[in-house]
């Protein structure tokens, strides 16, 4: 079936796992030719590579550690001799951990802002051009509920991920009218494998944490959507109000 998106081409960065996975399989099942980014993850991305393929899509994993400009630029070259076009942009890789104000390190601290904030600028830079080209560009920022709310344990975590709806701010006014820019703020999103997080499920009006499928939603809202632009869609299960 060719689907909503047919005849697309999108970029997720960080797609070979979790949310990255999860929102590569929505926009291939919606029809989306699609490139998967990764880091070290070579051997999942290839097999969702795979996996898409088996849809009827044409896909591609691509090598890079996107924090990298050489890296970044190394990369969309890749893109426009294999694709010739960009129409979606994910920005999805990440990183996530704790570390106590007093013992944060500068290393810490450049690590996760260049990752997680850093890799959306040069990604976001060097896909517009083609973007906007398209006709459909769209960028989908993942930022974080910790971007919304304080969570001192997690200090440069939350300041990369505010960072981030900043930049999605920003960009949706320098790239409009040709390309629009939102962003995705999970909650606790978790998987199979891991132990239920109890007290975010007692906080959460919802009562439960969030799954790869709710993500990926919500970025195919931002996808399709034709007048919404610079706006932050917390998935948190309405965490953020308590």
């Amino acid at each position: 079936m060719p689907g909503t998106l047919a005849g697309r081409v999108a970029l997720v960065t960080g797609g070979a796992k979790r949310i990255g996975r999860g929102i590569v399989e929505k926009l291939a099942a919606e029809g989306a030719d699609v490139i998967i980014n990764y880091d070290s993850s070579q051997t999942e991305a290839e097999a969702l590579a795979s996996d898409v393929r088996k849809l009827g899509r044409r896909a591609l994993a691509i090598p890079a550690n996107v924090s990298k400009k050489q890296e970044v630029q190394r990369m969309f070259l890749t893109i426009e001799r294999e694709f010739s076009r960009l129409d979606i942009l994910v920005n999805n890789a990440g990183m996530f951990f704790a570390a106590d104000f007093a013992d944060l390190t500068e290393e810490q601290w450049d690590t996760i802002m260049e990752t997680n904030l850093k890799a959306q600028f040069l990604c976001a830079q060097a896909a517009a051009p083609l973007l906007k080209k398209s006709g459909h560009g769209r960028i989908i920022n993942i930022s974080s509920l910790g971007g919304i709310l304080p969570w001192p344990k997690f200090t440069a975590y939350c300041v990369s991920k505010a960072g981030v709806i900043m930049l999605t701010r920003c960009l949706a006014r320098a790239l409009a009218p040709e390309i629009l820019v939102n962003s995705v703020a999970p909650g606790t999103i978790q998987f199979p494998d891991e132990l239920p997080d109890e007290e975010y499920i007692r906080r959460a009006p919802l009562h439960r944490t969030g799954k790869d499928t709710d993500i990926a939603g919500a970025v195919f809202y931002f996808v399709t959507s034709d007048f919404v632009t610079g706006q932050i869609l917390a998935v948190d299960g309405g965490r953020s109000l308590t």
